[in-house]
């Protein structure tokens, strides 16, 4: 070993002894002729002295060092004086005063600062091309450390309670997972294509019909998707679980004391909103409603309110056309949200015109008037009626939307998000969690007008099972679906599955897939499924996103060691790549440029 402790571990306890330490130059001071060094790693910083009347040929040597330099020292403990103690420093009572030293490797000038107080000087891009660099950092270690505590803990969790932990293929098969599939083409079968898995869906339920009743995977998931702020591009890593003979309840079972515990463990936030010390659950239509979403943030009381009824032949156009064309009309009541300016209101409204809806009408309670160019239009008394309804006091102000039921649900939403957000009510120090369930089985498809698909997971057990899929409208059916939610951001999605061969063939058919389909695309689960397979079910949190909240991270980039950039480069590697014409005459593949 080329040292005895760590930069992080020694204390005015180790006075005297003989100590080797090995890492990276932080920082550099000269006084009077003595060199002070900050030497750095993953544990903390310890001071060493480089003294020109003790060791003149060592401290000759150490003139050389400089930023990020790697060096090897040996010396011994010293006691600081009390005056110059550094209490920041968790080794701030002692220095070393050095009596050997090998540089291990020099440096050139860093690309930038590694001080935590200057880590804004440098843009993303130049920080994610010198990632080796910029993991030098303490605050990724942490997030490096806490990741691996995460998955230290998932996993005594599952083991303790029976579970196998399996590792699923990752070249699989397509699968409508309801994003783009990462496609590998086979080199010994021209013309086919292999897919990275967007989750290990097929493959759980495979093991259920296998008879491991008990499964978890801290898996890696694939899709070709658009990076935001909570969705790293191409990869990321779900802690995956699948249990048989089981019932909704028993997932949330499992799940909650988990999701509590590592609240507990990785971050520094109290659990609020608990209903006798379960997750809050919260019907999806119920949610859509309330908040405008099926992943509220709950940490705040902003609810939504129906008032169509109350406002079908009123004298404002807007509602009443509304309510004529068979939409709705919905009022957000926000606590204190008189202040306000106009400005501000202006960008509410380009928040709700984003989501599809053509404005955004408001009413503001003052002390002595209903301030409002829509109060005329309405009239003081169908006005006041609805201040009512909304329970509204005065420095108060009410958003209303009317459009159709998902437009304005998504802009009310979004406007909910915002005021909470300007009004200071996302707490850090809080996390909310809850359970959306009785997901809509199907939704008419964005792709093509009229016809049905599934609104989730296509594998879920429909609920009323043949019968219900048999004499229900599509669109009213519920599946056993269920999404875990953590301050307004999705932390996991699950279902009981459909194991049923002729359930799921009935259930596929309603979203246009002839028999012939299913079994070319699912051939392997139909088959397992008349082999005896246990009802079952599951679902996969996140780790990455649930990080990205415990750590009140803005972008879910932080939470990788090599992370892709907006656009999903990886900087560093300069990927994706284009290959050789060789490689692609051996995959039988031509590219046609622009």
């Amino acid at each position: 070993m080329m040292r005895t402790h760590t930069c992080g571990e020694l204390t005015k306890k180790d006075a005297g002894k003989a100590v080797e330490l090995s890492g990276w130059v932080y920082r550099r001071r000269d006084h009077g002729g003595v060199i002070f060094i900050d030497l750095r790693d993953r544990y903390g910083l310890t001071q060493i002295k480089f003294n020109p009347e003790i060791e003149k040929h060592v401290w000759a040597e150490a003139d050389k060092l400089r930023d990020e330099w790697v060096v090897n020292i040996k010396g011994e403990v010293v006691a600081r004086p009390e005056d110059m103690i550094n209490t920041k420093l968790a080794t701030g009572e002692i220095e070393v005063a050095v009596g050997d030293l090998k540089i291990l490797s020099e440096s050139k000038t860093p690309p930038f600062e590694l001080d935590e107080e200057k880590m804004n000087e440098a843009n993303e891009a130049l920080r994610l091309k010198y990632r080796f660099v910029d993991l030098r950092r303490p605050k990724l270690q942490a997030m490096l450390a806490a990741k691996d505590k995460m998955f230290q803990i998932c996993r005594k969790y599952f083991h303790e309670r029976d579970f196998i932990e399996v590792q699923t293929p990752v070249l699989a098969n397509s699968s409508p997972e309801g994003a783009r599939d990462f496609l590998i083409p086979s080199r010994v079968h021209p013309g086919k294509f292999y897919a990275l898995p967007q989750a290990p869906q097929q493959f759980k339920q495979l093991l259920m019909v296998g008879g491991l009743d008990k499964y978890f995977q801290i898996a890696p998931c694939f899709r070709d998707e658009d990076p935001r702020n909570d969705r790293h591009y191409g990869e990321f890593y779900q802690l995956d679980m699948e249990m048989s003979f089981v019932t909704q309840e028993d997932i949330f079972d499992i799940m909650e004391p988990l999701m509590l515990n590592l609240t507990k463990e990785i971050s520094n936030k109290e659990v609020v909103g608990l209903e006798n010390g379960r997750f809050k659950r919260i019907p999806w239509r119920e949610s859509m409603n309330k908040y405008g979403v099926d992943k509220p943030d709950l940490r705040f009381d902003f609810e939504i309110k129906k008032i169509t009824d109350m406002v079908c032949g009123c004298g404002f156009s807007v509602f009443a056309n509304a309510v004529t064309d068979n939409c709705v009309v919905h009022a957000l009541k926000i606590d204190g949200g008189a202040k306000f300016t106009r400005k501000e209101i202006d960008e509410m409204t380009e928040i709700a015109k984003a989501k599809g809806a053509k404005g955004l009408a408001y009413i503001v309670v003052r002390e002595d008037q209903l301030q409002s160019p829509i109060v005329k239009f309405l009239g003081d008394e169908l006005a006041a009626k609805i201040v009512k309804e909304v329970d509204a006091k005065v420095g108060d102000i009410i958003f209303f939307g009317a459009d159709e039921w998902r437009i304005v649900c998504a802009a009310l939403g979004a406007v909910r998000n915002e005021c909470g957000a300007q009004l200071g009510l996302k707490d850090n120090t809080k996390a909310a969690w809850c359970w959306i369930v009785d997901f809509p089985m199907y939704e008419y498809s964005e792709i093509e007008d009229g016809r049905i698909d599934f609104g989730h997971n296509p594998f879920s057990m429909p609920q009323g099972g043949l019968k219900g899929l048999d004499n229900k409208n599509p669109l009213e059916i519920l599946a056993y679906q269920y999404d875990m939610v953590i301050n307004g951001y999705e932390a996991s999605s699950g279902a009981i599955r459909n194991h049923e061969p002729e359930i799921m063939y009935k259930a596929f058919g309603l979203a246009g897939y002839t028999k012939d389909e299913v079994d070319k695309k699912f051939g392997a689960m139909i088959r397992a499924f008349e082999y005896g397979a246990p009802p079952h079910g599951g679902n996969a949190p996140g780790v990455d996103r649930i990080l990205m909240v415990f750590n009140d991270w803005d972008s879910i980039r932080y939470i990788y060691a090599f992370p892709k950039d907006g656009r999903g480069k990886d900087l560093m590697t300069d990927s994706p790549a284009e290959i050789d014409e060789k490689q692609l005459r051996e995959l039988h593949i031509k590219v046609k440029k622009d």
